[in-house]
Parts: structure tokens; sequence; C-alpha cells
């Protein structure tokens, strides 16, 4: 019975880790990035600019709204509102995937110890 509420447990305190999973597909989500190279590089991590982000290792949570943003005005860039305008929920869904699956060189700040 123990065994039993403990995997019940643990099953509830996981689910919403396995909701958060990227939605989109990320090799469609490689083929649609061609025009995001021209800035953020093929992989995302090869920034052209220092100004503009790295996408490559970022939370494909965070990418999707940053885009979802983009294209309804809420976050304001001229460049971006332009390239996101003209995607859709899939494209938003698969390019952050695409992203969020590709090995970068950001840091999580949450697992750094207090100094």
């Amino acid at each position: 019975m123990i065994r039993t509420i403990a995997a019940l447990s643990l099953l509830a305190l996981a689910t919403p880790a396995l909701a958060a999973a990227p939605k989109g597909n990320v090799a469609a989500g490689q083929e649609k990035s061609k025009t995001c190279a021209a800035c953020h590089g093929p992989t995302g991590n090869e920034s052209l600019d220092a100004t503009y982000p790295k996408l490559a290792g970022q939370y494909p949570e965070y990418l999707a709204k940053a885009l979802r943003d983009y294209k309804s005005g809420e976050r304001q860039n001229a460049v971006m509102a332009g390239f996101a305008g003209a995607l859709s929920e899939e494209d938003i869904d698969d390019l952050s995937a695409y992203y969020g699956a590709q090995e970068g060189d950001l840091h999580d700040l949450s697992k750094v110890d207090e100094r």
C-alpha cells in the first residue's frame, strides 16, 4: 500500500514536467530556421552581432512566448515583428523546439551558488 501511494505521489509530481515538454517538431524547426540564421547563425549559437541574442539552448517555452509577443506587438522590435508576424502557431512551436534542442553556451543562473 505504501509503495502504491509513493508511486502515485511521484507520478503526480512528474506530470507537470511531462506537460512542459516542447510541443514542436525539432526537424521541422531546423528547416524553418533558415531565415533566422541570417542574424542568429545556423544553430542559434553564432549570433552575428553581439546585440542579437543567442537562441541555442534557450528554454523552448521562453522562445515561444517571445515569438508570440513579437507577433502580437506586445514585445517591440521592428525586425522581429516582421519575421514573427508571418509565423503560424506550428512554426513558433517548431522553431522553439529546434533552438531549445541545440547545444548552447547559455548558463542557467538558478544553479549558481550564493556568493
